[in-house]
């Protein structure tokens, strides 16, 4: 099914139908295969990085692509409707990448062409064995020894942790709660840094978590990104902007599995006609047309509030709740609507359905969400800003 979209510029379509090309080229024919195998897309993320993929919301300057982040984040939603797991790489990629550009100083800014080109893929460390929610109890410790920090404590639940060339890791290095958290561009090849044996997951089997343990690993003291103590900020600003980055998948994962539950009511025939046409059907697929019509509307929104340099927080966690509950609904009515045929691995819904889960948990859980709105609610609404 075509998506009407409206872009900002003639070089964002452009842009849109480079990232459909390679999508249709690249992901869809190796999608199933790897899933069933396990095997991690690799190849796929540098040939994305090579077309300026994995660097699209950062500026040109620091080796991105200077695209707003709506264009983004719809460039995702084309990727994820062919391979989930390689458009949820590239939007922990850029998560990994975010800290380093918004509070890096001028040396490790210096870094960011070669993170953002593919050939290095990144990993966000935050959450941790005892509690993925309570991000600001985390554990591991990172103590300052001369020109080094030593980082000790386990990670959890982390993407690309086999396979990312560099973490950025999130650290005590004072007291208890989020004033004691800093934050550390590591290297993966840096000793102590040992990455677990991966989780065995529902969906996502290609680019499956795994825990990450650092076993006082000595990182450079330059390696610190931003001041002591500056962590936490850093990292809930840059899961804002990465739960946008969820909404899009789960929006192109429900756009699939809506095309494809069409596509086969179309083609099978019962009582002498498409399925389609029955009515009970027939209004099932309306529903799922328009929840993601709706869901992609919140998280093109939200992420227009973020280029315009407004407040998008809560209207993020917004995105991310509804997307990613609507991907979840629209990926299990897809299995319905093919019946028995949707239950078996031979037609791709019962794996979305499978991997839309996985979404309704990560970037903070569908609860998290719900909690980030209702006390944006509590506080009031910010202050309207019409253009003068």
């Amino acid at each position: 099914m075509t998506v009407e979209r409206i872009l900002p510029t003639r070089e964002a379509y452009d842009l849109l139908d480079l990232a459909t090309e390679l999508a249709d080229r690249e992901l869809a024919p190796r999608a199933a295969g790897h899933e069933e195998r396990g095997e991690f897309p690799r190849a796929v993320l540098r040939t994305l990085g090579r077309a300026g993929l994995l660097g699209l919301p950062y500026p040109e300057e620091v080796g991105g692509a200077g695209q707003p982040y709506e264009v983004y984040l719809q460039v995702l939603e084309v990727l994820a409707s062919r391979w989930l797991a390689v458009a949820e790489a590239v939007s922990v990629h850029a998560l990994a990448c975010y800290p380093v550009y918004a509070a890096g100083d001028a040396r490790l800014r210096a870094l960011l062409p070669e993170l953002l080109g593919g050939e290095r893929l990144g990993a966000y460390c935050l959450s941790e064995p005892h509690g993925g929610s309570d991000a600001a109890a985390l554990r591991t410790r990172a103590l300052r020894a001369g020109d080094h920090y030593v980082l000790t404590g386990t990670k959890a639940w982390i993407t690309h942790a086999r396979h990312a060339d560099f973490y950025t890791v999130f650290a005590r290095t004072g007291g208890p709660g989020p004033g004691g958290i800093s934050c550390f561009l590591v290297d993966a090849d840096t000793p102590g840094v040992v990455p677990q044996r991966p989780e065995r997951t529902m969906g996502l089997r290609s680019s499956p978590p795994a825990q990450v343990v650092f076993d006082e690993a000595r990182v450079p003291a330059d390696r610190l990104v931003g001041q002591e103590g500056a962590g936490f900020r850093i990292a809930m600003a840059a899961l804002d902007a990465g739960r946008l980055g969820i909404a899009a998948c789960a929006v192109g994962l429900a756009q699939a599995a809506l095309d494809y539950a069409v596509a086969y009511a179309r083609d099978r025939r019962q009582f002498g006609q498409p399925i389609i046409e029955f009515q009970g059907l027939g209004f099932l697929l309306a529903d799922m047309a328009t929840q993601v019509a709706a869901a992609r509307a919140l998280t093109v929104q939200a992420a227009r509030l973020r280029d315009a340099g407004r407040p998008y927080s809560a209207e993020a966690a917004k995105a991310k709740l509804f997307a990613t509950d609507v991907a979840m609904r629209v990926t299990t009515d897809a299995v319905q609507v093919l019946g028995g045929y949707g239950y078996v691995a031979d037609h791709p819904v019962e794996r979305y359905m499978r991997e839309a889960k996985a979404l309704q948990i990560v970037e903070g859980t569908n609860q998290i969400q719900r909690l980030v709105i209702s006390r944006a609610l509590a506080r009031g609404r910010p202050a309207d800003r019409r253009p003068a």
